[in-house]
């Protein structure tokens, strides 16, 4: 016959399963009901649970119940402490007399104004592995702890590390759906490099000598010149490949709701923080970050960044306890950073950390070689998602592509061939249906531009050769004579425009 305490004991871990069995949301409130239920049944005045950090090698303190705000700004070694002998030898004690104990710290429960008398811990285990302790702290009326007592809180322990367990299990399959949500938005994740001009080719060679190292790499260049396409290159040829690559865009989120994005935050750290959630720096672990728009980053977030690159720790909104990351961190912007740092509105120290490895990308008019391959791309893009069947650009509309000068660059490039798919008639696009300006603002031809007519026939010779020769089935005999030549100038022409049918 169970005697009383021993059905509400029973009763109290039936309550704590049935939780553990229906909600994860909120792990640290399911914790800290089944560290409280434990030492009421118990009879501790005090009692804590300590999870260990296997990176640092360091207990903290995730619920401390009696013991005061305090404690939880302080961390041990394991092996230090009776607390760290638990995890040290994976085994459960029973002290009372603790002021006598060896492993007593005592200049900790004097810093926290605690007095210790007695004390009970047990080890919380995942597959016989450690990965935290659970303690009840002087048993009341000055009494001692039992065997009978410690054998019931490893049955709390037991369900501590099942509920912790199932919350981390249910947090990654979290991550892992915000993570393919990500790619689904971006288009099945990365972006191909499309990439015809020695300018671009050169960067493309940088970036194979960028990605060996973890560095961080700041990228500029106008706005929808594809510095997003070029970070993930640099992810992707990096030893970290295999790993998360997290986009941030840092204009596009208040500054307390970027906070939380960036870092993560726990419950009850503002209105509507109903559960704790991870950031996308935590997210990034092992990985790379990609931190666009970052000359828009607050400045009160530039020096939590800062800390980041330099210590590689932060702390979620509302909490103390700081957490390692192990990011490469890459960020773009289209602002003049080195006048952000001159007006105050970004720290210098900051822009000269990310600024390792300067990564400038040029826009659409200085690579004009791009244009046709990039049409051609978003053109091939276009008719798979609308459904109509486009043979290509007619001649006057390669043309004015070559001589317009996009200012909107690559992205203004893709929106024009989408619009121009929806509105044109197969079988080829035509100009009208491009909406281009009739004429380039004079600037285009300046030398910061990089426009001449000679280069701008040459892109056009090579856009019309390619064309018939593929009519032809690259038969350069039969190409010739549609295109009213001899044979020898058109291999000519192949080799001084550099037209490898490989390529097409």
């Amino acid at each position: 016959m169970l005697s009383t305490i021993d059905v509400q004991k029973f009763n109290t871990l039936i309550e704590i399963n049935n939780l553990i069995n229906s909600d994860y949301s909120d792990v640290h409130m399911l914790l800290t009901q089944i560290i409280d239920s434990a030492a009421r049944l118990c009879e501790g005045e005090a009692s804590s649970l300590l999870l260990l950090n296997r990176e640092t090698g360091e207990l903290y303190f995730e619920v401390a119940l009696g013991l005061g705000a305090e404690v939880k700004k302080y961390t041990m070694k394991a092996g230090a402490g009776i607390a760290g002998w638990v995890v040290e030898h994976n085994k459960s004690v029973i002290v009372n007399d603790v002021q006598n104990d060896a492993r007593y710290l005592i200049e900790l429960f004097k810093q926290i104004g605690y007095p210790c008398k007695t004390m009970m811990a047990v080890p919380m285990r995942v597959k016989d592995e450690c990965i935290g302790v659970i303690e009840l702290i002087n048993k009341k009326n000055d009494k001692y702890f039992i065997q009978d007592e410690l054998e019931w809180l490893e049955i709390f322990s037991n369900q501590a590390a099942i509920a912790l367990q199932n919350a981390r299990s249910m947090e990654r399959a979290r991550e892992e759906i915000r993570l393919l949500q990500d790619e689904l938005y971006t288009e099945e994740g990365y972006h191909p490099v499309i990439a015809k001009s020695p300018v671009t080719l050169e960067k493309i060679e940088l970036i194979d000598r960028i990605a060996k190292t973890d560095s961080s790499v700041l990228i500029l260049g106008e706005s929808g010149v594809g510095k997003e396409i070029f970070a993930e290159q640099i992810h992707l040829r990096s030893p970290r490949s295999k790993e998360p690559f997290i986009r941030v865009n840092c204009a596009a989120l208040p500054e307390g709701l970027l906070e939380s994005e960036l870092f993560g935050h726990v419950k009850g750290a503002f209105t509507h923080a109903l559960g704790n959630r991870r950031g996308r720096f935590e997210m990034a672990d092992g990985g790379t970050i990609f931190l666009d728009e970052i000359g828009d980053l607050p400045l009160s977030l530039q020096a939590k960044l800062l800390r980041v690159i330099q210590e590689k720790t932060f702390e979620k909104v509302g909490s103390d306890i700081s957490q390692r990351v192990n990011v490469r961190i890459l960020a773009a912007t289209n602002k003049d950073i080195d006048e952000l740092v001159k007006k105050g509105e970004f720290r210098s120290d900051l822009y000269y950390r990310l600024n390792v490895l300067p990564l400038y990308i040029p826009p659409l008019r200085q690579r004009p070689e791009d244009i046709p391959e990039l049409a051609a791309f978003f053109l091939k893009k276009c008719i798979r998602t609308i459904k109509k069947q486009f043979d290509g650009f007619s001649d006057e509309a390669m043309e004015a592509m070559l001589s317009y000068s996009w200012p909107g660059n690559v992205r203004e490039l893709e929106n024009c061939i989408e619009r121009a798919c929806v509105i044109g008639k197969p079988p080829r696009i035509a100009r009208d249906v491009l909406f281009l300006k009739n004429e380039p603002s004079s600037s285009e031809y300046g030398e910061g531009g990089n426009r001449n007519l000679k280069k701008a026939i040459n892109l056009f010779k090579a856009h019309f050769i390619q064309k018939i020769l593929k009519e032809n089935h690259w038969n350069q005999t039969e190409t010739a004579k549609a295109l009213d030549i001899q044979r020898t100038y058109l291999s000519r022409l192949i080799k001084e425009l550099d037209i490898n049918p490989k390529e097409h």
